[in-house]
Parts: C-alpha cells; structure tokens; sequence
C-alpha cells in the first residue's frame, strides 16, 4: 500500500500554504515530474481524508487547465464535489454549465445532488432531482437514498413518497437505503416501525454489517431498552472478541453511551497494546464521554509517540472532549498546542471551538474567533456552528447579533433552512419586539413556516392580536 511519505507531489501540495498550492505544482512539473491518474487519485483521496478540500481544489483546477490527463465524468464530478465543499452550492452549479455536454451526465448531477442533501437544502436538492429525471438520466438507488437522507432530516412524512416512486421505477433498496430507514424509524422513536423495518430487509436477504448493527443498538440506548442494547452489542462481540477485530472501535463507543465504564476498559484492553489509528479515536470518544479524561490524554499522548504526527481529526477529537466537558481551560491550552504543532484547522476544528467559548458564556469572543479563523485559513463553517452562535445570541434577545449571523450564513451559502428562521424568530420574541414582515422575508427566500415558526410569527407580528404564548402553542 502507497504511503503518503512515498509521494513528492503529495508532500508539495501539504507543505505549500493554502493560497500558494498552484505555485508548488507549477514548481513540481517543472523540477521534471509526471502525474499518472493513480498518483491523482492517490493524492486526491490523501487530502479528502485530511479534509484539505481546498487544497484538492486547487490540485484539481490546475490539472484541468494544464490538459494533463483526459477528463472524463468523474474527474468533472469530483470537482463539483470539492467546489461545493469549498464554495457552495451556486458555484457548484456554475461550474456544472461550463462541463462538455458528453460529460454532464448523472454521476455529475446525483454528486450535486448528495452536496445540496449535506447542505439540507431541499429546494435546491429536490430540483436537481427533478432535472435529472427531465433530462432522462438514470435514477440509481443512490440518488433515491440521498432523499431518504434529505427527508429523513426535515420531513419524515416523504419518506414514503420516495420509498413508493422506488417501487414504481422498479429500484431496489441497499443496504444502505435500509439503514436510513432504521435510523429514521429510530430518531422518531417508533422502535416497533424500527423493528419490522429490519425484518423485511432480512426477508429481501440483505444482511445487516456491525455499522448497521451499531445503528439498532443506538436507537435502543436512546429508548432506554438497555436489555436489547446488551444483547446486541454481546452478538456483535462474536465468539471471541480477541479475533473481532473490525468490532472493536464500533463497540468502545457503544458501551460509552450505556455507561459501561467496565466494557469500554474491556474493549481496550483487547487492542491498546497495538491499535489502530481508528481504534485510538473510538476509545478518546468513549473515555471522553464517561468523563474519564485522564484515560482519553493518555490514548492521545500514546499515540503521538507511536506516530509521531497526527492529522487534525484526532486533534479534534480531544478538543471536541474538552467542550462537551466544559473544560475550558484545558481546551483553550490544547487549541494553543494545535497552533505550535502547525496543525491544519478544518470546520471540525472551529466547532469544537465555538462550543468550548459559548458554553462558556462568551459568545462574543466564539464568533470572533470564528470569523478571523475562518478567513485566515479559508474555511467554510459548518451550518451547525453558525446555529450554536445564532442560538446563544436568540436567548439573550440579542437582535443585532442575531441577524448578523443570520445573514452571515445566506452570505456563505446556507440558506434553505427553516431551523435559523425559527432561531431568528426566537430572537424577537425574547427581545419583546416586533418582526415586521417575517412572513414575507420567508416567502421571499422560498421559505414556508412549519407549526413552530407560525406560533413564532404569530407571536412576533405586531399586526397580530396576541395571545398568551401558551394559546398559542394550543
């Protein structure tokens, strides 16, 4: 197996700055170096794994432009992916208009698809679908798992709209089809629906893997009914646990969320003596969530003796623990230490932070950091660290702020979403004050308020003869 130490071009686009990557290739090609599609690949697939898509970006423009390799629809695919990533949605879409006609088939248009499902933007999700069957391309099972995935998060009621248009077209369901479904049966707590989901893919002959596995037995923690949890998780273990090992990281996290501090021990014990990179990461998850710090730092200080580096990933990990801890202090020294040791900060990297300052009780500081690191690094925020900043700022009142980072997150590219209109919202109704035209600012952006958010309309509107917030939950 190829080592990312085996690749110069590798090595040249890492050790090059973000705004520098075309430099060093440029360099490269002239220091009498050849790109073969498997080296590409290589180094595309090494810097996906470390999250540096802007990186694999610029890698993937210059490659284009200099007409080194032939381009063919997966190549126009993964750039849309990696443009989507970097800079949104509408830029992805851009891009798709200037691809060879030949060339812009279904893998390019279902990989837009899957990035407006990340993004949950779902009038932009569902007319990609739409145009892909106007434009007579092929409906696979992975673009109808990506609705599954889409519906699964903003309205469980179309799942079964996409399971009967599944069953029209004669499409059958995977495995993974089966294991959004379980999910869905499961979030929704209906362990019954859950249940006899998996029967009838057992009927079909699909077997269930562990992740499958882990995903029942998660539900079941989460419903309370440990008994099943346990029996589960006591049949994955298998006849042997010393020999399971690909049970080993799914277990340790499991046996977290049951409060197993003694099978989590167990479980480690079986593979600390030489674990994999992703063993270690399972086993930080797990004593980090028992609230045995002391236990996840030595994982992690054993680890970097063991590999000397490491990716920004399990960096993140510990400093995802000391904020879900509330270990302030702790956290702001280890974010310190990932600067000195020049690791690579990605959005993972500025969640973990974001949550460590507003739990905190500094949002202020949370969205400053935020904003210079972002920019600094060139990295796109996840949706869900722009919600913990609107969050904070909607329970204090604090309109100002609140539309600010409302209009932060239409700047980047997250819109589509009702969950930061109903935070919004939020904000007026605890500020006592009034929010003239909501209805119309929704209907504007192609917004339609569900239940909550016209109880919040409602209740913010001045034109509106209130009521107590509780007749109007009624």
């Amino acid at each position: 197996m190829k080592r990312a130490s085996d690749s110069i071009l590798l090595k040249a686009i890492i050790e090059a700055p973000r705004h520098e990557v075309t430099k060093a290739l440029e360099k490269w090609a002239n220091d009498g170096n050849t790109l073969d599609r498997g080296e590409l690949f290589f180094v595309l697939l090494s810097l996906r794994k470390r999250r540096w898509f802007d990186k694999a970006l610029q890698l993937h423009e210059w490659f284009e432009k200099s007409k080194v390799l032939e381009f063919g629809e997966r190549d126009y695919a993964s750039r849309v992916d990696l443009t989507a990533k970097v800079y949104g949605l509408q830029k992805a879409e851009q891009y798709i208009e200037k691809i060879p006609a030949p060339h812009r088939g279904e893998i390019v248009y279902r990989t837009l698809l899957a990035n407006c499902v990340h993004e949950a933007n779902v009038n932009k999700a569902e007319k990609v679908f739409n145009k892909m069957k106007d434009l007579g391309l092929p409906i696979t099972v992975f673009s109808f798992n990506q609705l599954v995935l889409l519906y699964k998060r903003v309205d469980k009621k179309k799942i079964a709209d996409v399971l009967a248009m599944m069953e029209k077209e004669n499409v059958k369901p995977s495995l993974f089809s089966y294991k959004l479904l379980v999910d869905a049966k499961g979030a929704a707590r209906d362990i019954e629906g859950m249940e006899k989901v998996v029967e009838q893919m057992e009927t079909e002959g699909v077997e269930p893997d562990l992740m499958f596995q882990a995903t029942i037995a998660r539900h079941y923690i989460f419903d309370g009914q440990r008994e099943k949890a346990e029996a589960l998780l006591e049949s994955m273990e298998g006849d042997d646990i010393n020999t399971n090992r690909a049970a080993w990281k799914i277990l340790l996290p499991l046996y977290a969320f049951l409060g197993k501090n003694h099978d989590v021990e167990r479980i480690w014990s079986v593979c600390k003596d030489n674990p994999r990179l992703e063993e270690c990461l399972s086993a930080i998850e797990a004593f980090g969530r028992l609230g045995n710090v002391e236990e996840a730092e030595k994982v992690f200080e054993d680890m970097l003796v063991k590999w000397k580096t490491l990716s920004s990933k399990y960096y993140n990990a510990m400093l995802k623990m000391y904020a879900n801890q509330n270990l302030f202090d702790k956290g702001k020294e280890f974010f310190k230490r990932m600067d000195e040791n020049h690791v690579k900060f990605g959005n993972r990297t500025l969640d973990s932070l974001v949550k460590l300052y507003v739990d905190a009780g500094d949002v202020g500081k949370a969205e400053s950091l935020l904003h210079k690191l972002s920019l600094k690094n060139r990295i796109r925020p996840q949706y869900t660290t722009y919600l913990m900043l609107l969050d904070s700022y909607s329970k204090k009142g604090d309109i100002h702020n609140s539309e600010k980072v409302f209009n932060r997150l239409r700047q980047i590219g997250y819109t589509g979403r009702i969950r930061q209109y109903q935070l919004l919202l939020q904000a007026y109704l605890n500020a006592k004050a009034p929010a003239y035209g909501f209805k119309e600012r929704m209907k504007a952006d192609n917004i339609f308020p569900n239940n909550a958010v016209s109880t919040l309309i409602a209740a913010t509107d001045p034109f509106v003869k209130k009521k107590s917030i509780s007749e109007l939950l009624d």
